[in-house]
């Protein structure tokens, strides 16, 4: 498995070694250690997601509170996504960059993002299936989103596309507007509870 860090602190790109032959093939789409390895710690898991989505369907920018936050370990085993990782930490120095990332059933990547990270996907293809593995439960009161097509966020967005959005995501504030609601987690919050998780 190789491992990319991204610009964003706190955010990986996992690229597994797939083994085909007549049968098929057969791949390791999550091993603990190498995440451990680059992250510090170990993944706590409390709950996996699974989303279905059309071609054009836009969804995030989500992020939730920490402490204790809501790492995500992504992949998309059928379709295609262009995945994005948002910084979303005031104070962080890479506040507002996004990272992005094809994931699709042929090279089979996986993403990484730290507690305190903004994520969002869109999807290429029909029928594009994410799987996430997180760190904590959905917790309403405490999940949070942007709107995906702010202008400040800036996201390589492709030209063309009819972008679906759900109604939450059309209704929530820009990035300015989220800051100045105090939604956004804080750099400094967000490092010293990582570091808490370390071994």
């Amino acid at each position: 498995m190789k491992v990319r860090e991204l610009r964003v602190p706190g955010a990986f790109e996992f690229t597994p070694i797939q083994h085909q032959d007549g049968r098929g093939l057969f791949l390791e789409w999550f091993k603990v250690d190498r995440l451990a390895e680059a992250i510090g710690h170990p993944l706590t898991l409390a709950q996996a997601n699974l989303s279905v989505s059309t071609a054009g369907t836009l969804r995030g920018v989500h992020f939730a509170d920490v402490p204790p936050g809501q790492a995500k370990y992504v992949t998309c085993p059928r379709g295609a996504v262009l995945d994005f990782v948002v910084d979303v930490r005031v104070g962080s120095p890479t506040f507002g960059v996004c990272d992005a990332v094809r994931l699709d059933g042929d090279d089979r990547r996986a993403v990484y993002l730290s507690e305190g990270l903004g994520h969002a996907f869109l999807a290429l293809e029909d029928d594009s299936t994410l799987t996430y593995l997180c760190s904590t439960g959905y917790s309403p009161g405490r999940e949070h989103g942007i709107n995906p097509l702010d202008p400040a966020l800036n996201l390589p967005l492709p030209d063309g596309v009819d972008f679906v959005l759900s109604d939450k995501d059309t209704a929530a504030p820009t990035l300015a507007q989220a800051a100045d609601q105090g939604l956004l987690p804080d750099w400094q919050t967000c490092r010293e509870w990582v570091e808490s998780l370390h071994l």
